[in-house]
């Protein structure tokens, strides 16, 4: 059984040089896959292996400047959803494009998965999901705003289009692992908004504290690995992806007359030219081969 630890830390990193080289050589030596991300904000990833391995990893980490609190999500699987691990160095651990607000300083308030419910039924508090649009597509909590966004830099954007309509209501929001609410929260304070929330530890944390009996989460979450999306009790999901366009798809959007494994789908059909769907198609017989031979192709993780 694979252990898949998903977890961000926004502190001050002063020499990012000098924390990649040790987290690639541990990562490595223990038998680790996934992604780091270091940037001078801090550090966001999710990375699988061992217990034991990911305990390593975890007591390295809480040694780093500002990072002795850092508390994972856990989930498993039956195998690794990554085929390598990869540690890098990054402008931002998530990117806002927002240079001059200061999640360590000025955020919502904390809202912990057991009381969100409350906020979710408050008639009083307009939720806004902060994921991209396509990950909104496959799950979220009813009535959420979907702010409809491509990637999470358009947020800003977003709000400034669209503030004056909230204006003087409480705000909640959420996000997958609770990283992009910590920006946002933080941004909207920087707005002025009096009243904001987030959901601590975001749909994940929701996912694996509140049970199905009393959850107001309906569909898939989204993650960005094999297992695309994970349900209640962080159980891997039905959802397939697209590896042309990385969109996740319903098991049934497979087969649909759009649909070419690793070459095209419904939401992608009209995006790529046949020069690229003739490239996709070699990559997927390389990884067929490499899946003949018993290996992974890093083209799988693309």
């Amino acid at each position: 059984m694979t252990v898949i630890a998903a977890f961000y830390r926004f502190t001050a990193f002063a020499d990012l040089a000098t924390l990649q080289g040790p987290l690639q050589a541990l990562c490595e030596a223990q038998g680790i896959t996934g992604t780091l991300l270091l940037a001078p904000e801090g550090i966001n990833g999710t990375v699988a292996g061992t217990r034991a391995a990911i305990d390593a990893l975890l007591h390295h980490l809480r040694g780093l400047p500002g990072c002795a609190g850092l508390e994972p999500k856990i989930s498993r699987a039956d195998t690794s959803p990554f085929g390598r691990m990869k540690v890098r160095l990054k402008r931002e651990i998530v990117t806002m494009g927002q240079p001059d607000i200061d999640p360590l300083g000025n955020v919502g308030r904390y809202v912990e998965p057991g009381d969100w419910n409350a906020v979710l039924r408050d008639p009083d508090a307009v939720v806004i999901d902060t994921r991209n649009a396509y990950e909104v597509a496959i799950g979220s909590f009813a009535g959420a705003v979907d702010p409809g966004t491509a990637s999470f830099g358009e947020f800003p954007t977003w709000w400034a289009a669209n503030a004056a309509r909230f204006q003087g209501r409480r705000i909640a929001m959420f996000c997958t692992g609770g990283i992009r609410c910590e920006k946002s929260t933080a941004f909207l304070c920087a707005q002025g908004v009096k009243d904001v929330m987030h959901l601590q530890g975001g749909i994940l944390k929701y996912l694996e504290d509140v049970p199905a009996s009393d959850s107001l989460w309906h569909g898939g979450c989204f993650v960005f690995d094999d297992r695309v999306s994970v349900g209640h009790g962080l159980v891997p999901g039905d959802h397939v992806l697209c590896h042309a366009c990385r969109r996740p798809l319903d098991p049934s959007d497979k087969s649909r007359p759009e649909y070419e494994a690793g070459v095209s789908c419904h939401l992608c059909l009209d995006t790529f030219a046949e020069a690229d769907r003739n490239r996709f198609r070699e990559r997927m017989r390389q990884m067929e081969l490499a899946r003949a031979r018993g290996a992974r192709h890093l083209g799988a993780d693309v």
